[in-house]
């Protein structure tokens, strides 16, 4: 009982940093972590000459001309999910959980028409 009591009077000190802190720093983290991220890696790739391609297992695998259209449509899926989510409309919020349960048939049943399975498999770190 009493250790509560003394936990309520204890100021929060999250409430005294500002919130441009907090933001700059998710920043930073999402920037820093973009070098892990296999789309990122990709998207550099469109804009790279093919001969300093790094070795990625998936370059070694898949054609330059697969690679780079499967990345476009990811990034096509991105933007279509930013689109939604950071939308102005409250009903257009709505629809988010729909787009994103509406990826799944697109990577099951679209992708393999237009992109072999063992490229696919390949592009998605099964290796």
């Amino acid at each position: 009982g009493i250790n509560a009591e003394y936990g309520l009077m204890i100021p929060d000190p999250l409430n005294k940093v500002p919130i441009p802190v907090f933001y700059g720093l998710f920043v930073y983290l999402a920037i820093t972590s973009l070098g892990e991220f296999q789309m990122w890696e990709r998207f550099v790739l469109i804009f790279t000459e093919q001969t300093l391609y790094p070795p990625f297992h998936y370059v070694r695998r898949v054609p330059q001309k697969i690679i780079h259209c499967f990345t476009l449509l990811q990034l096509l899926q991105l933007a279509l999910l930013c689109l939604v989510s950071f939308g102005g409309s409250a009903y257009l919020k709505m629809f988010f959980p729909f787009v994103i349960i509406l990826l799944m048939p697109i990577r099951e049943k679209v992708l393999p028409t237009l992109i072999s399975e063992r490229h696919l498999d390949a592009l998605d770190g099964n290796h």
